[in-house]
């Protein structure tokens, strides 16, 4: 089948030659179709310059973001296709050791322009693949999806798992239903991570169940946590607070304003046999703002607090006072672990708002470590947008 062709104004190719996996509507000069028909929302549709040069295929959305592609070759998308992108994903997690490791089971797979294909995420939990699609064509192709995951990994994988409903609605109005696509038997409801025990639930759960991305963070916290006192703030699932007492805490507070969060820490406490843990329902401000704080290490792990470049002001506000807050607090030579998972804010915004923090409380401040996303959770070097989570440990003298 011929695809609809969109040619693009004169000099509006450079981004797609430097292989960039958006094209905005912006660039478009017009649209060809055999059929005299625009292209409908998730079509797959061919790109040339202004002399007729291909450039990519992708898939056609009505917005700013008229292209997200899904290659810069002119390659049919069909079966192979899928196929080979689901398995050099899987070759790529394969040598970061995470598909054939004795103490972690659970690893993002495809992560969405990281791994070439704008809008899927694929996140692996102990033989269950859990799929979110943040596109209609993407969600068209999610057969060709689960047939090629089935082939890579074979009697490996349990179940598949679509958790699109949400991230559809907010991208194109689509309603679809959360279902599994594949079963060979029950589930796996615990995962491994570093040898640490975590319930799954990707159905309720957010995102796709679990936050897979702080994962070297969490490991991270460890080494700095024997014989302290930590807090764990948003704390969710309690990933960094069960890292913690693992190593030798002697006391883990874990603060959310979700009961649901606090649920979850409890019970992944509960699944570890860990002691010497309290947990709090409360907002993190509140939080620190009504107690003596007393500990030698503190996480602040936020939720994304800037969603666009609108919000970017109120964002940086929000992060400067709530780690001056924590800086002003700590003990001395407490250490500081400080994220932002919004992508609005750039790393140099983050550190210069963490410093202007500092500057406010009057301590001394060093810098140990800057942190970000782990090796499964790729930037594809011509999409820096890509690179979301930045984080910060710091020794408070």
């Amino acid at each position: 089948m011929e695809l609809k062709t969109i040619i693009l104004n004169k000099g509006k190719e450079a981004s797609l030659t430097r292989r960039h996996p958006w094209l905005f509507s912006g660039a478009i000069n017009r649209i060809i179709s055999d059929t005299g028909v625009a292209p409908f929302s998730g079509e797959l549709v061919e790109i040339v310059d202004h002399w007729n040069n291909f450039l990519a295929i992708g898939y056609f959305s009505e917005g700013t973001i008229a292209v997200r592609i899904v290659s810069f070759e002119k390659v049919t998308i069909d079966q192979d296709f899928w196929n080979n992108k689901i398995q050099e994903a899987y070759n790529l997690r394969t040598s970061l050791g995470l598909t054939n490791s004795d103490t972690t089971n659970m690893y993002r797979l495809m992560h969405a322009e990281g791994d070439g294909i704008p809008g899927l995420i694929i996140d692996f939990y102990n033989g269950t693949a859990v799929i979110q699609t943040h596109s209609i064509g993407i969600y068209n192709s999610i057969e060709e999806i689960s047939k090629a995951l089935q082939t890579v990994y074979g009697k490996e994988l349990v179940a598949i798992y679509n958790k699109s409903a949400e991230s559809l609605a907010k991208q194109t109005n689509q309603e679809v239903d959360n279902e599994y696509l594949f079963q060979n038997g029950e589930p796996n409801l615990v995962g491994l991570e570093y040898g640490n025990e975590f319930n799954l639930d990707w159905i309720g759960g957010q995102k796709t169940g679990f936050f897979l991305d702080q994962r070297e963070s969490r490991q991270l916290i460890a080494k700095f946590s024997k014989d302290k006192k930590v807090l764990n703030t948003f704390c969710y699932s309690g990933g960094f607070s069960v890292y913690a007492l693992k190593a030798g805490a002697t006391e883990v507070h874990s603060v959310d304003s979700s009961q649901k969060a606090i649920d979850l820490t409890d019970a992944n406490i509960k699944l570890g046999k860990h002691k010497n843990h309290t947990s709090f329902c409360e907002d993190t401000l509140s939080y620190l703002k009504n107690n003596t704080i007393d500990y030698d290490v503190i996480v602040l792990d936020p939720p994304a607090y800037a969603k666009n470049q609108k919000a970017k002001h109120n964002a940086i506000q929000g992060y400067k006072r709530l780690n001056a807050m924590a800086l002003k607090q700590i003990k001395p030579g407490g250490i500081l672990f400080t994220y932002s998972c919004s992508q609005a804010i750039n790393r140099k915004m983050f550190y210069d708002t963490i410093t202007a923090a500092a500057i406010e409380v009057g301590r001394n401040v060093k810098v140990l470590h800057h942190l970000s996303q782990p090796a499964d959770h790729p930037v594809n070097i011509y999409h820096p947008e890509g690179e979301y989570l930045k984080g910060l440990v710091l020794y408070v003298e």
